[in-house]
C-alpha cells in the first residue's frame, strides 16, 4: 500500500477490523518510511451474474425472479417457504461457484426443475409446462409419462 504523504510503497498493519456491517476491512497503517499513520479500507469486488436470455437480451440475476417463478409453481403445494428460499440460495450459489460471469435462463431452468423434481412432482410438472413452452398435449403427455418412469425406477 502506497503512502498518501510521502508515496513510499511499504507500510506496517497496525490494526485490522470489519467495517460496513462485515462487508469491508478497516486497516489502520504506518508508513516504513515516514512514519506517518493513515487508515485503508479493502472491499471484496463481486462481479455481477449476467443472464442470458432466449432471446440473447442480458441482464442481471435476479434471485428474487427465480423465488417468484417457485412460487408460482408450488402455488397450494405444501411446500414451506425455507425449503424455496434454500432451493434460491442453492441455486444461486451453484451459478457463483462456477465463475463463469454468464449464464444462461436454459441453465437456470434446468437446475430449477432438477430441484422441483425431487421436491414435488406437481410443481415440477408446472414449472417445466411453462419453462418448455409445450405445444400440445403430446409433449406434456411425453414429459409426464417420463416423470412417472422415473419415479417408478426409484422406488
Amino acid at each position: 500500500m502506497r503512502c498518501p504523504f510521502c508515496g513510499y510503497s511499504d507500510s506496517k498493519v497496525l490494526d485490522s477490523r470489519p467495517a460496513d456491517d462485515g462487508h469491508s476491512i478497516r486497516r489502520r497503517r504506518e508508513c516504513q518510511d515516514c512514519g506517518k499513520r493513515f487508515t485503508t479500507y479493502e472491499k471484496i469486488e463481486v462481479l455481477p451474474l449476467m443472464v442470458v436470455k432466449k432471446n440473447g437480451q442480458r441482464e442481471s440475476f435476479d434471485p428474487n425472479k427465480l423465488l417468484v417463478g417457485l412460487i408460482k409453481a408450488c402455488e397450494k403445494r405444501p411446500i414451506a417457504m425455507e425449503k424455496l428460499e434454500a432451493i434460491v440460495r442453492d441455486i444461486e450459489k451453484e451459478l457463483l461457484n462456477t465463475m463463469e460471469r454468464e449464464v444462461t435462463s436454459e441453465k437456470i431452468g434446468e437446475l430449477v426443475m432438477d430441484r422441483l423434481q425431487q421436491l414435488d412432482a406437481v410443481a415440477y410438472v408446472r414449472f417445466a409446462s411453462v419453462y418448455r413452452e409445450f405445444k400440445d398435449l403430446q409433449t406434456f403427455m411425453h414429459e409426464l409419462e417420463s416423470l412417472l418412469k422415473k419415479t417408478i425406477t426409484e422406488k
